[in-house]
């Protein structure tokens, strides 16, 4: 392995990726639509994004590293001119972080182009790479994203349309993947058959976007149709929208984490307020973990919805004792322990007047190494908190996740290495508090009664993973929701 800053262990989690396209009529701008898309997706990856286009099957892309502002202007969003488009922003779980497997990929083959934006991860990624290369394939990234082109790209030649070869194309992958495909002349949405990954549909005047969230439907006008559904392609061309529902129904299994932590507060999904879910999980901490305290805080920003809900709950003033820096990104980094501890007070500072002589109660949204356990204490100790209760909106993190998220193997998790008490102390808090695991129903309403993926949480996988998946991480004691497995019409 290289040394690279970026090989160096990070406290918190990180984005997956948002993916935003969209097929006009004519009275919206494809490329300036998915820059106001991406912009409201920046916070699902800042390491690169990129637009592609279609003008009547001609394709034109751009793409770069870094943040959407930083990426694109005028000029070039002029430049990319069609009547649809695709785009996406990244932040890597599978694959490094180079302008190669930057996204949307444009594939350039024997039945014309095709442009793929995919959010998620393939869990059979790998064994189906190895077969591909045995067959003579070159891949010139290593994203499971460049699996799916190839996958499309294969089918499409043997099939009488795009979006026949996704069909057939997503009966070989495992995993997540909230896909949009570009062909010269159709615009393609699909979901895998569990919904690990949000996608929604919207609609301006005639055009219609599909986007990671909904509040990227928002920021470009688009009214809010529907989500898709598991397993659903989604087609749009000249002649309208049709979709292809599957011959196998699954369980659905969106990643719980979404609503804690991934998803902007203002979106929906799957028909769920992430603000209300957020909210409802400070309400439950409030019930389960009550404490005599004079004032809560939030670590921004998702630790704040969960930081009014207790508030709400308990009777407690909320306050905003935490100030963020916008200009830092989630995934600012520093070289060394050290360096990453100086960088917390860059990112996040105090107000010290509403802090001092103060018992305060903190919420953040989950602790997964570890390793920066003890910042938010230290720095509220420091502004003169007289206690800090800590309370988590998630339930401790004991299991990886492949679909997706960078939940590190086992033993770098620190609630699988020590107890709730050991971490407290570890934290230099007075108290802490986990969101309980069996409350997630009761966090988002019990509008899904288990409809939800939370393995990170308790082992329970909804999808397989492979033995080449598992390397490098923790391979025994894994568990496979048995109710959760797919099935036909004919078995239903």
């Amino acid at each position: 392995m290289n040394f690279s800053f970026d090989n160096l262990p990070k406290e918190g989690l990180h984005e997956e990726c948002g993916v935003f396209g969209i097929y006009s009529d004519g009275t919206i701008n494809p490329a300036y639509a998915c820059y106001n898309g991406l912009l409201a997706l920046q916070h699902r990856g800042q390491e690169s994004c990129g637009i592609a286009v279609s003008d009547d099957g001609v394709m034109n892309y751009h793409k770069d590293m870094g943040l959407v502002s930083e990426v694109f202007n005028n000029s070039i969003l002029d430049s990319l001119s069609g009547q649809m488009a695709v785009s996406h922003v990244r932040y890597s779980t599978a694959g490094g972080s180079v302008l190669e497997n930057a996204q949307p990929l444009v594939m350039r083959y024997i039945k014309g182009t095709l442009a793929v934006a995919h959010n998620g991860n393939l869990t059979n990624a790998v064994e189906i790479r190895k077969e591909l290369e045995k067959r003579g394939a070159i891949f010139q990234t290593t994203i499971d994203s460049e699996v799916i082109c190839y996958m499309i790209a294969r089918e499409r030649i043997n099939s009488g349309s795009a979006e026949k070869a996704v069909v057939e194309a997503v009966k070989n992958l495992e995993g997540a993947y909230s896909l949009l495909v570009m062909s010269p002349t159709k615009l393609i949405a699909a979901r895998d058959p569990h919904g690990f990954r949000p996608l929604c549909m919207g609609k301006y005047n005639n055009s219609y976007v599909f986007a990671s969230e909904s509040c990227a439907l928002d920021a470009c006008g688009a009214e809010y149709v529907r989500d898709i559904e598991p397993g659903e392609i989604v087609v749009v061309d000249k002649d309208g929208i049709k979709s292809i529902m599957p011959k196998k129904k699954c369980n659905k299994s969106l990643c719980v984490f979404e609503y804690i932590y991934f998803a902007r507060t203002d979106s929906f999904i799957d028909g769920i307020s992430v603000y209300e879910a957020r909210k409802q999980a400070g309400r439950i901490l409030a019930r389960e973990f009550p404490v005599e305290a004079d004032l809560v805080i939030g670590v921004p920003e998702s630790g704040i919805d969960a930081a009014i809900g207790y508030a709400e709950e308990s009777g407690i003033p909320y306050e905003k004792g935490i100030v963020k820096n916008s200009y830092i990104g989630r995934t600012f980094i520093k070289p060394s322990q050290k360096e990453r501890m100086k960088s917390v007070r860059i990112k996040l500072n105090p107000i010290g007047d509403m802090i001092k002589g103060k018992r305060v109660v903190v919420i953040d949204d989950s602790i997964v190494r570890g390793t920066t356990v003890d910042r938010i204490t230290n720095m509220l100790r420091g502004a003169g908190a007289k206690e800090v209760h800590m309370r988590i909106s998630s339930p401790p993190f004991m299991w990886p996740c492949y679909y997706g998220t960078d939940i590190p193997s086992r033993e770098e998790l620190i609630a699988v290495n020590h107890t709730v008490e050991e971490i407290c102390k570890l934290s230099g808090a007075d108290s802490l508090g986990y969101l309980p695991a069996d409350s997630l129903d009761e966090m988002l309403g019990y509008k899904c009664n288990g409809c939800y993926c939370d393995a990170c949480f308790s082992g329970n996988y909804p999808a397989p993973i492979t033995k080449l998946t598992l390397k490098g991480k923790e391979r025994g004691g894994m568990n496979f929701d048995k109710n959760k497995k797919c099935a036909s019409k004919e078995e239903e």
